[in-house]
């Protein structure tokens, strides 16, 4: 994957301040989260040279902050057990700083709830979106708009599901 991240010189005019991978992923074993670009609310600084996704991946934004990223999730391999894939998840929500965000997993273990409004754009794959009280299948090019609801994501096909999401804290939401 490819940034590119636009900003301005000394006179004002405007340049390509990074060009190149994103500074950060984290969960390549089960598809990876990438971070292309994140805010603090503090207010833009376009001619800034400061990577602003080379920092601790965490799952949710700062208060006032954005986060914008792509993830990728792997189908799950056979024969798997469930108490490896909750070993798995619990792990990975751990290196986000996200256990808390893991309110109710009866139905999922991947099952989490944030307190930011995340656009979602299924790229590529067979997913679908699991939700206390319902589950609903995506396409290709479907968008979810999450408003700090429960939920997972799970990959039903054989190939990686690739999506992009863009989180707001409800601060600014």
């Amino acid at each position: 994957m490819r940034r590119i991240i636009t900003g301005h010189d000394e006179n004002g005019k405007s340049i390509v301040a990074i060009d190149g991978p994103p500074a950060r992923s984290i969960g390549e074993e089960a598809g990876g989260l990438y971070e292309i670009w994140n805010t603090e609310g503090a207010g833009l600084d376009a001619s800034s040279k400061k990577d602003r996704a080379d920092i601790e991946i965490m799952l949710s934004p700062v208060e006032s902050g954005t986060k914008f990223r792509y993830f990728q999730i792997n189908p799950i391999p056979e024969g798997i057990s469930d108490e490896a894939i909750e070993a798995a998840t619990a792990e990975a929500f751990e290196k986000m700083g996200a256990t808390h965000h893991r309110v109710d997993t009866s139905r999922n273990a991947a099952m989490h709830e944030t307190d930011t409004i995340d656009y979602i754009i299924l790229l590529k794959g067979d997913v679908t979106l699991i939700l206390d009280k319902e589950e609903i299948r995506l396409k290709p090019h479907d968008v979810v708009v999450q408003r700090a609801t429960n939920h997972a994501w799970v990959n039903n096909g054989t190939e990686p599901a690739l999506l992009i999401a863009v989180l707001i804290d409800k601060a600014i939401a």
